[in-house]
């Protein structure tokens, strides 16, 4: 049986169990985070939160397995627009985490934030995020050549975004 996602808002003494989403070698090579996340840098992260920063967590029971933020635009002429940011643990990927925590995002958005275009960076090689992100509307509008430096190498990202 599968224990069902729910998703709630991360508060300042989530930062453990956020640090070890990203502490993980799938979730870093998937995201910008470096090997060896400290903890003070996930406390001090979760607790100056912009307001307009939107951290959600998925949890299986009491357990956090997914972590992704909604940052709200803050210049006047792009207050429409919401950045998106994710990582699941390394165990819990494939298992609808991302399904849960996008969708969450996605209402958050478009019902409460008046946001009308999301938009977010995913590397050309990943191809279940690229996948996800389709399937909830995103659409490619670029590609980033040399994006990131990842395990030796530059990586290409691609621009997607969804515009409701």
């Amino acid at each position: 049986m599968t224990t069902p996602i729910t998703i709630r808002r991360a508060e300042p003494d989530d930062f453990a169990a956020v640090q070890a989403i990203y502490a993980a070698p799938r979730a870093q090579a998937g995201t910008l985070q470096l090997p060896f996340p400290s903890l003070d840098l996930w406390r001090h992260r979760l607790q100056a939160l912009d307001p307009n920063a939107h951290v959600l967590l998925a949890c299986a029971g009491d357990e956090v397995v997914g972590q992704l933020g909604l940052y709200a635009g803050t210049n006047p002429r792009r207050r429409h627009v919401g950045d998106l940011g994710m990582g699941v643990r390394d165990d819990w990927q494939g298992r609808g985490v991302g399904t849960a925590l996008l969708a969450a995002a996605i209402d958050l958005a478009d019902r409460w934030l008046q946001l009308r275009r999301l938009e977010l960076q995913v590397y050309a090689d990943n191809a279940a995020g690229i996948a996800l992100y389709t399937r909830h509307g995103f659409v490619e509008e670029g590609r980033h050549r040399d994006f990131a430096f990842r395990d030796g190498a530059f990586v290409d990202a691609l621009s997607l975004a969804r515009i409701k």
